[in-house]
Parts: C-alpha cells; sequence; structure tokens
C-alpha cells in the first residue's frame, strides 16, 4: 500500500511537471514568433522594395522641340474631337504624309511644331478650331552607317551629338581592323567628301578636329 502510494506522488509530480514544461514551450514558441514576426514582414517589405527598385526606367527618346522631320521617321498626329483625324503615319520617301481631308502635306524639313501649325490652319476649312498636336515616334531619318572591320556594321540611330568616337564604340572593331586610316563619307553641296579619323591619336587626345559631330547619312569606313 505504502509503495502504490510513493509511485502515486511520483507519476503526479512527473505530470505536473510535465504540464509546466509545455506551458513554458508553449510562451516561448509565442513570444519568439511575436518577436520575429516584425523581421519576417520587414524581410518581406524589402523584397517587394528590392523588385520595385529593379524596375527599369523608361528611357524612350523623344524628339526636341527643333528636331527637323526627315523622311521614313515616325508621326503621330492627333486632333482633339477628331478620332477620324488622329492616326500613326510613315514620312514617305518624298518627304510627305497623307491626312484625311488633306491629302497630301509636306512634313520633311519641319519641326514638330511646323507641322502642327500648318495642319492647323488646312484644318480650319473643314474645322472649327482644331487643335492639333504632332509628335515623332520613330527618328528614323536620323541614322548614321558603319561599315568595313567593324562588328556591327549597317545603320545606327544617330543620337544628339554623336561623334565619331561614340559610334565607333558601339560598333567594335575586328581583330583585321585599321584604326590609324578609318574615315567617314559626307555629303556637302552634292559632292562626298572624305574626312580622316585616326583612331590611336583621338584616344590619346591628340587631333581632337576629327572627333567631329556626326551628321545624318554620314558613312563611317573601318579598312
Amino acid at each position: 500500500m505504502k509503495k502504490a502510494m510513493q509511485l502515486a506522488v511520483v507519476l503526479g509530480m512527473g505530470m505536473l511537471a510535465a504540464g509546466t514544461l509545455a506551458q513554458t514551450s508553449d510562451a516561448t514558441k509565442g513570444n519568439t514568433e511575436k518577436n520575429n514576426k516584425p523581421v519576417a514582414d520587414a524581410a518581406r517589405k524589402g523584397a517587394v522594395d528590392a523588385t520595385q527598385g529593379a524596375v527599369a526606367p523608361k528611357t524612350d527618346e523623344t524628339a526636341s522641340p527643333d528636331y527637323v522631320i526627315g523622311a521614313d521617321d515616325t508621326l503621330h498626329i492627333s486632333v482633339w474631337k477628331e478620332p477620324d483625324l488622329s492616326e500613326t503615319l510613315p514620312v514617305r520617301s518624298d518627304g510627305k504624309i497623307s491626312m484625311p481631308l488633306l491629302n497630301d502635306i509636306p512634313a520633311a524639313g519641319l519641326t514638330p511644331l511646323q507641322l502642327r501649325d500648318s495642319i492647323t490652319e488646312k484644318l480650319k476649312k473643314y474645322i472649327a478650331d482644331p487643335r492639333v498636336t504632332v509628335v515623332v515616334t520613330a527618328m528614323n531619318s536620323r541614322r548614321v552607317f558603319v561599315t568595313g572591320e567593324v562588328i556591327h556594321t549597317g545603320p545606327m540611330v544617330l543620337l544628339p551629338h554623336m561623334t565619331v568616337l561614340q559610334a565607333l564604340a558601339q560598333a567594335g572593331f575586328t581583330q583585321f581592323a585599321n584604326p590609324k586610316n578609318i574615315y567617314v563619307l559626307r555629303t556637302e553641296n552634292g559632292k562626298q567628301v572624305k574626312l580622316p579619323f585616326n583612331y590611336k591619336e583621338v584616344v590619346k587626345g591628340n587631333h581632337p578636329e576629327q572627333n567631329i559631330e556626326l551628321k545624318p547619312g554620314d558613312t563611317i569606313v573601318v579598312p
């Protein structure tokens, strides 16, 4: 009988200790989760911020107000409250565009603002107080060409104030290139002129006058 009572006491104390341990474990777990929650939330927020920060900014180039429209450019012409007259048009090789009501309109050689005024004046015959917007969506007329011993041959978009050295940095040389005898072919007053460019000297800081600003239609030849 005495041994049975002693066994009961031992079992009771064991169950009490187990219950206390379980409560302590649950409390510790709850506190850990509570303490870790701000960290987890911060980590999630950081991940979201990092993802948002990784979005590349838009780099679309838009024409400046003094940009001169040329053949092969693409224009978006919008007439307020006139959806039938609002459309995206290419500038033809003859330098003109075609619009409803107005037929052929000269565009090449004009700035977007000048073309806007021209279209507005012509539309006054058909629409009261026309409001026109002209946007150059593709500046295809502003191109130069690179040929010869370069990695990337062919046409290249002419960025504002681009020089020969900058264009060559995009094109890259092959192992057979002769960088000392590069030249630019340019048409001036109906005649083709040859402008020398010694890459080896220019990158050393010599003959900076050879690193000319390119013009639409220039061709860089790398022998």
